[in-house]
């Protein structure tokens, strides 16, 4: 007689691999700005051309207004109130389909951006020049003076940049970084630049460089503060003629 012993199988399940979060960031904006093209071209291209580049209205890949939008929240605010004045009519569209559209226009700026640092380092001055001096000063006076100087922080700006990357800088200034700083309800504290942040999560870079990845929960103080807030403001009243202008003047004391 035979004994037939049982045998207990366990069934371990196998660790999925961790998935790298650059990756799949860089998947949901690919997707995203697919479906923001599809849907900019509808509601917005015969105005400002499929690709947002302009047509009977002004372009919006070198917008300064899309340089600083985060995740819509400007386009948004433009695309539902519309430009009365300038014949831009209101569009009711869903949180989602301005996230959509924003991902297709930070794509499109991006690559412009990329197309734009290969310019001829040589390229002429005067063809830069078509705004008008005198405008770009009253203009800097009234709006610019109050943080900047031409005798300070500006002071011999026009001979620290080629033409063509001052004028890039008026329309899109960069190189600060919103620093963030988190307190857990123990008090401890963790302050570094942003280095990515939406409604849910957000990553700072501490000054040893280490990252650290947070989600928005109730219990955490999280205080984030922008240095180009100022000019985020001043977007919604910022318009292609001002940058020109005030590249002339700046073109023109320095």
């Amino acid at each position: 007689m035979f004994r037939i012993g049982a045998v207990l199988l366990i069934l371990v399940p196998l660790a999925m691999p961790a998935q790298d979060p650059d990756n799949v960031r860089a998947t949901q904006q690919h997707q995203a700005a697919t479906a923001g093209r599809k849907e900019f071209a509808q509601t917005c291209g015969f105005c400002h051309g499929r690709d947002g580049r302009g047509a009977s209205g002004p372009d919006l890949i070198r917008s300064a207004l899309v340089n600083h939008d985060v995740n819509g929240n400007l386009i948004g605010e433009v695309v539902r109130n519309g430009r009365p004045a300038k014949g831009m009519p209101a569009f009711q569209l869903s949180d989602e389909q301005i996230h959509a559209i924003a991902a297709f226009l930070h794509g499109e700026a991006t690559g412009a951006a990329s197309v734009a640092r290969h310019m001829p380092a040589d390229y002429p001055l005067e063809k830069l020049l078509v705004g008008d001096a005198k405008r770009g000063q009253q203009y800097f006076r009234a709006r610019c003076s109050r943080c900047h100087s031409i005798n300070g922080d500006l002071a011999y700006l026009a001979r620290r940049y080629k033409p063509f990357d001052l004028q890039t800088k008026i329309a899109f200034p960069s190189g600060r970084k919103p620093r963030v700083s988190v307190i857990d309800p123990s008090g401890n504290t963790v302050e570094g630049d942003e280095v990515y942040g939406d409604e849910f999560y957000i990553t700072l870079r501490d000054k040893t460089g280490w990252t650290h990845t947070y989600r928005r929960t109730p219990d955490l103080k999280i205080t984030v503060t922008d240095p180009l807030a100022e000019h985020e403001q001043l977007l919604k009243s910022f318009t292609d003629e001002n940058v020109h202008d005030l590249f002339a003047y700046l073109e023109s004391v320095n």
